[in-house]
């Protein structure tokens, strides 16, 4: 039974990572809050969410969030804000823009090159010339070395 309620909380931990002391008392605030820590991973963590994580950077971060919001500014604010103290990194999806857009572009290239590639070598294949087939005096010589 124990091990049962052992499992249980550590399974459920990271539903309390964000503490009663954290949440703000304007439930419009506290969603704007909670909809933009989804969007931020924890630098410690790297898998999870601000809000999943309970590693103290994480709390720092979603109290900051929380004071940017209250403070009056809007999500996008709130994000430059975090991205401008913890780079690109902190956001599960990172902006197409500067050194991230050669990432966002990488991969529709490559396939574009590789369909590129794909249609001349089947061009290049059709256009060959048959093979031409053996005379009378090749294929008895072929038969005879077959036969050795």
């Amino acid at each position: 039974m124990r091990s049962w309620i052992l499992a249980l909380v550590l399974v459920a931990s990271p539903a309390f990572a964000v503490q009663p002391d954290e949440i703000l008392p304007d439930v419009a605030l506290e969603a704007r809050a909670r909809a933009i820590s989804e969007t931020l991973r924890c630098p410690v963590c790297q898998g999870e969410t601000i809000d999943d994580s309970n590693a103290p950077i994480s709390r720092d971060l979603r109290l900051a969030v929380r004071e940017r919001l209250v403070a009056g500014d809007s999500d996008d604010q709130v994000v430059d804000y975090i991205v401008a103290r913890f780079g690109e990194f902190v956001l599960y999806k990172p902006r197409a823009q500067g050194s991230s857009l050669i990432l966002w572009l990488a991969g529709p290239a490559m396939l574009l090159a590789g369909a590129g590639i794909a249609l001349a070598m089947s061009r290049k294949r059709a256009a060959a010339p048959e093979a031409e087939s053996l005379s009378e005096a090749d294929k008895a010589r072929l038969a005879e070395l077959l036969k050795k």
